[in-house]
Parts: C-alpha cells; structure tokens; sequence
C-alpha cells in the first residue's frame, strides 16, 4: 500500500497557513515592546488616524495598527479621544464589536493600539452594488449593528457615528460596527463631560463631514440634538442614525440630502424627511417604512426608544 504524503495546503494572501515554523519559534529572551511589530503597510486613513496592517512578531499573527496623524499626535485633547477610543473598543467585548488586543506607545511616545483585522466590505461598498444585495440581507446588517448599540447602550456608550462606512462585513457574514472615536460616555454621577467635542475640521473633508462649525460627525447620518450640540444628547442619537442607515437600504440614498452643508443641516433640523416610498425606485415594504420614520423622529421623545426595540420590530414579518 503506498501511502501519500498530506498535501500542503495552499494559502490565500489574506489567510496564510499556520505553519511549525510560525508556532514553535521561541520568543526573544528580552522581549523589547518597541520592535514587536514588523511589516507595516496602510490600509487607510481617517480624518485623524492611520490605519496600516503590520505583522505582531510575537503571536505571528497580522493585526490591525492605529495611530494618529502626525499633525494630532502631539495633540493633548486628540491623545485623550484616541485612549477613550481604544478603552472604549476593549471593554465592549461583543460579537457585532472589532476586539481591541493592545494599547501602547511607539518608540518616539505616541500613541497606538491594535486590533483585529477583519476583511471584508464595509456597507458603503455594499451599497455601491445595492442590485446583487437582497433586502432581507440588508435589513439583517441592520440588526446585527443594532446588537452591537443595545450592547453599548447597555454598558454606558454612544456611538454617534453610525454611518455606511462604519459597517463592516465580513467574509463569514459577521456584522461588525467599527471606529468608537467619537464615543460618549458620562461620569460616574451621570453628567457628561464639560468639553465634548475636538477642534473642527478633524472629521476629513467629505461633503457629508461637518469641518468648519464644530460638529462631529457626518451629518447626512447625524441627529437632529447632534446637529445642535445637545447637552443632554443621549443613547437615541444612534437610534436616529442606524434609522438613516436603513432609510439608505431601502432607497439608495441617504434621508437627507442638498448641495451645502448647510442646506443639509437645515433639512434635518426641520425634519422635512421624505418617506422612503416617496424616493426609492423599488418597492418599500409599509412596515419597513413605519420603522423608519419612527426612527428619524425630530424629537428624541417621540422615535423608537431602544435598540433593542428596534431590533425587534425589526424581526417581525415584515
């Protein structure tokens, strides 16, 4: 009987083999912090931050590293943000949440953290190509980032940036809800933090991105209390978001839309939201629009109050 060796596997240039060689290589008796990632390329930047995959030398593993532009790096209100951040994105361990696996500083001091690198396409690329995507699909990205606020809210985090390109799906079909840099979180006793917003212009230079009043965010997504500052902001600001993301599934364009930013800003603040129905050039299921609108509610008090609610409603037949 002749017996075949086991043939090799061939790996794809995103999932490499794990190999012997890989596994069994003994960690350096000094282990300096500072020479533990090798191999970086970018991937992306942000209004803010880099974002460059890197291989971690000591668990072998390609990771997700990021860091803030130089020009913020030094930036004592943009280090504080990116701390929040990645604390932020380590303690939300949930399945619909990127994990955070280091916080540190690089060899000149600055700051950094690493996460999982997930590949996949955000919903914005998904949206590009609406035609091959089937609704029932769509609507359930919808929930799985619903799951990933109803946790948040749960542990005392606002998203308030819930947008297309804040979505990612992976090739397994998990949802993951990214980038916490503009998180809320509240003191102790419940009052929110006396400066709650960085320097203008940080959010990049998109038409939907706010960079000469103040605001963060993109405010083609942004709630009406966002728009306006809102001190007494609360978890619903991410309900009226993902409802602008849903209105997008359902119509292929965002609920409010004009060529100025402040056109724009003006619309969402006198709530003159068409329904989807009234827009989208396919059929809008009534109770999917019903869910929408009840989402981009101008008052806060009058939208669907939970995400978990959402979720529900979300579940029935629709």
């Amino acid at each position: 009987m002749i017996q075949r060796r086991p043939r090799f596997p061939q790996a794809e240039d995103d999932y490499p083999v794990v190999t012997l060689e890989d596994t069994d290589k003994p960690l350096p008796k000094s282990i300096n912090p500072h020479t533990r990632y090798a191999y970086f390329k970018t991937i992306a930047r942000g209004g803010r931050s880099i974002i460059q995959s890197c291989k971690d030398l000591h668990l072998m593993r390609v990771v997700c590293y990021k860091t803030l532009k130089p020009e913020f790096a030094e930036d004592a209100d943009h280090q504080r943000r990116f701390v929040r951040e990645a604390r932020v994105s380590a303690m939300l361990q949930h399945p619909n949440t990127v994990p955070t696996y280091e916080i540190g500083r690089d060899m000149v001091g600055h700051y950094y953290f690493t996460m999982k690198l997930v590949h996949g396409y955000t919903l914005r690329e998904i949206f590009d190509f609406r035609e091959r995507y089937d609704l029932t699909r769509l609507v359930e990205v919808v929930i799985q980032v619903g799951h990933a606020l109803e946790y948040a809210h749960g542990h005392g985090v606002a998203h308030r940036d819930i947008k297309p390109e804040n979505v990612l799906v992976g090739p397994f079909g998990e949802v993951l809800l990214m980038d916490w840099g503009l998180a809320k979180v509240w003191h102790p006793d419940g009052e929110a933090e006396a400066v709650d917003r960085t320097a203008a212009g940080a959010q990049g230079n998109r038409r939907t991105d706010v960079t000469d009043q103040g605001l963060e965010g993109t405010i083609s997504y942004m709630s009406p209390e966002q728009i306006r500052n809102d001190g007494e902001l609360d978890y619903r600001t991410d309900i009226y978001s993902l409802g602008a993301v849903l209105y997008e599934v359902l119509t292929g364009r965002p609920p409010v839309v004009g060529e100025t930013v402040d056109e724009i800003l003006n619309q969402t603040l006198a709530g003159d939201l068409a329904p989807p129905s009234q827009v989208a050039n396919t059929l809008v299921p009534s109770r999917l629009e019903t869910i929408c609108m009840q989402c981009l509610r101008l008052a806060a008090d009058e939208r669907i109050q939970t995400a978990g609610e959402l979720i529900r409603e979300l579940q029935e037949d629709w």
